[in-house]
């Protein structure tokens, strides 16, 4: 018997940021080698049901598996996420850490990848939460999703 396969609805999302260009170079101030700050994104297209924003910052590229830089949710929908300003709840990343950790790779150009979601409802998670339990959390709950990806390698 075949598979029922759930039709996913969304709207796509347009994502930039002011500080690098898709498929671009990441600024040295948004890495490990910088400030580590992260940068400033702009979400244009957000559907008038969205409640929350979420994002998952990864590197597709890490050695092992896709290596989780960032993971914020419950963030107040706005168009605008300003540098360094964290206005949502941060999950744990695979740094062991609660916040954003820049580009960092060990050799290499990466590929950095900042998902956003633009989620209908609040979500109730754990302060120690990871990916695959945002990932749950949010599922039959996107209303958008949009990604920028930037690049990175280091020493330049």
């Amino acid at each position: 018997m075949m598979p029922i396969l759930k039709e996913v609805d969304y709207e796509l999302l347009q994502i930039s940021s002011t500080a690098f260009n898709k498929n671009e170079l990441i600024p040295k101030k948004y890495t490990c080698d910088g400030e580590n700050v992260s940068p400033p994104i702009s979400i244009e297209n957000i559907p008038t049901e969205a409640k929350t924003l979420a994002i998952i910052l990864e590197d597709p590229d890490a050695p092992i598996s896709t290596w989780i830089h960032w993971l914020i949710w419950n963030i107040p929908v706005t168009h605008q996420i300003k540098e360094n300003r964290v206005n949502g709840k941060q999950g744990l990343n695979d740094f062991s850490k609660h916040f954003y950790c820049g580009p960092c790779p060990l050799n290499g150009l990466h590929r950095y990848v900042f998902k956003i979601y633009a989620l209908d409802t609040v979500l109730n998670l754990p302060d120690n939460a990871k990916k695959n339990q945002l990932q749950r959390s949010m599922a039959g709950h996107i209303v958008g999703y949009g990604e920028l990806v930037g690049l990175y390698k280091r020493g330049n």
